[in-house]
């Protein structure tokens, strides 16, 4: 029969709760620090229960230090309680908790074990923003309000599949540079083949490896990232490039009006002619139904048919009473004086001279698409319907449809103006002066295009009105008049 062994032998030695044989695992013991209930043998004394020596020992060495009331420990005494919330001194802390990653990330997936797998596998790598469902129907409407960074998405859906929302997504602009990594477990080359045409940026094999979703997920969400600042910086873009063309647009209609300007205050301070004459062709153009470009030009190239006065001398030009003969063809050839301006020649080359219509034309002919209309403008607003108008003697359609325009705007606004010299006539009167040269001095299309835009030219005359004083030196009328 054998000896039963001590309560304080059991007390004091460690007792196996593992398997047996794993010696070796701290976590299969329990020990001295955490004993066990005894059940005590008859006859054991109560020295051996509790492990503490007998009062009359000679060993007066506990096996265990005496628990002392946590009333009566020491002020700077740690508690039990504290050493369970406070790693001991030298232990290493917590890890932190991940930094929340930016990016919204969109899961659908009929099965919504794999949505919360999904998702628990980038919660633990720091992504917080997520937009689940389980109703593929509700996949693209979910998508519209909430505007996602990426897109999980599967494939094998009841009612609405996973190509069918790749295919529906690719058609809104809106959604073109969405990442969308797929979510399959069909190997089918087919089916991969057709989620690349329609766009898929990623796949992801079933069951989802957290260690390649990851990275995955993060490399999509870069890339989503540096697209939207690039559409960002091309909007940026388009708007200083949209406020730099009024800018120039601006400026080029103020270099413009200060050029008609220059050769209109040479010829006998015609205050506002060319601003009507202007938007006189404007208001045709538009009621011909032409297009929006050519109206916005016309109506500034037009303001500079006269431009070639200025190389118009001044003792013809500003000479007052009758043009002889002579003097009276430079001023027809007004229209070429412009090529003069920018190269001079001799003032002994009589030939020249007589042919400066043609030097306006010349100066405006090598530009811009709005110079080149104004250098036609310069050149053929004084050719007549029926070809006998100069310098080129065109007819009918041969002369351009700017030169025909703005002749009906020029004489109109010389006949109804007020200038030094003339009184302004009555505007029937001026209406009856342009019908009669219907087909003869004037396109007859042109004309009725002015007389349907009558009620628009009588508000540009009142707003743009000369004011003459009534004192002013006669001089000679100018070529258009």
């Amino acid at each position: 029969m054998s000896t039963p062994t001590p309560a304080a032998s059991l007390a004091a030695s460690p007792i196996p709760v593992g398997m047996p044989g794993n010696d070796n695992t701290a976590s299969n013991f329990v020990t001295a620090a955490s004993p066990l209930p005894v059940t005590p043998q008859p006859g054991t004394p109560a020295a051996e229960i509790t492990g503490m020596p007998a009062a009359d020992s000679p060993d007066q060495t506990p096996h265990a230090a005496p628990a002392t009331p946590i009333a009566q420990q020491p002020a700077d005494s740690p508690s039990p309680i504290h050493s369970l919330s406070k790693p001991a001194t030298g232990a290493l802390p917590l890890a932190p908790r991940p930094t929340a990653l930016p990016g919204k990330i969109m899961i659908v997936d009929d099965e919504i074990a794999n949505v919360l797998i999904v998702k628990k596998y980038l919660e633990r790598a720091g992504y917080r923003s997520f937009e689940t469902t389980t109703d593929s129907t509700a996949a693209l409407r979910i998508a519209q309000a909430t505007n996602p960074d990426c897109l999980l998405l599967d494939i094998n859906m009841p009612s609405i599949d996973g190509i069918e929302i790749l295919r529906e997504l690719r058609k809104n602009p809106r959604f073109r540079h969405l990442p969308v990594l797929i979510l399959t477990a069909n190997t089918d080359e087919k089916i991969k083949l057709m989620c690349l045409e329609l766009g898929a940026t990623d796949f992801l094999l079933k069951p989802v490896d957290p260690m390649d979703l990851t990275p995955r997920v993060r490399n999509s969400l870069q890339m989503k990232s540096y697209q939207d600042r690039l559409q960002h910086h091309a909007a940026e873009l388009e708007v200083k490039v949209e406020q730099r063309t009024r800018e120039l647009e601006a400026s080029r209609r103020e270099v413009v009006y200060c050029l008609a300007r220059a050769a209109e205050m040479r010829d006998n301070d015609t205050g506002n002619h060319v601003i009507r004459v202007g938007r006189f062709a404007g208001l045709i153009a538009k009621t011909m139904g032409l297009p929006d470009w050519f109206v916005r030009d016309i109506e500034m190239a037009a303001q500079l048919h006269d431009v070639g006065k200025i190389a118009i001398p001044d003792a013809i030009l500003l000479k007052p009473g009758k043009l002889e003969a002579e003097e009276f063809e430079i001023i027809q050839n007004h229209v070429k004086f412009g090529h003069q301006i920018i190269e001079p020649h001799a003032g002994s080359d009589a030939r020249l001279m007589r042919r400066h219509v043609e030097f306006g034309s010349d100066m405006l002919r090598n530009g811009s698409a709005l110079m080149r209309l104004a250098a036609s403008i310069a050149q053929t607003h004084h050719e007549r319907f029926d070809g006998t108008g100069y310098p080129l003697g065109l007819a009918g359609n041969d002369i351009p449809i700017e030169g025909r325009i703005t002749a009906v705007a020029d004489v109109f606004d010389a006949l109804s103006a007020e200038r030094p010299y003339k009184k302004a006539m009555p505007r029937e009167k001026c209406f009856k002066i342009l019908e009669e040269g219907r087909g003869t001095h004037f396109d007859p299309t042109v004309l009725d295009a002015f007389f349907n835009a009558t009620k628009d030219i009588v508000r540009v005359q009142l707003d743009f009105m000369d004011h003459v004083e009534p004192n002013k030196p006669t001089f000679a009328a100018s070529p258009s008049e």
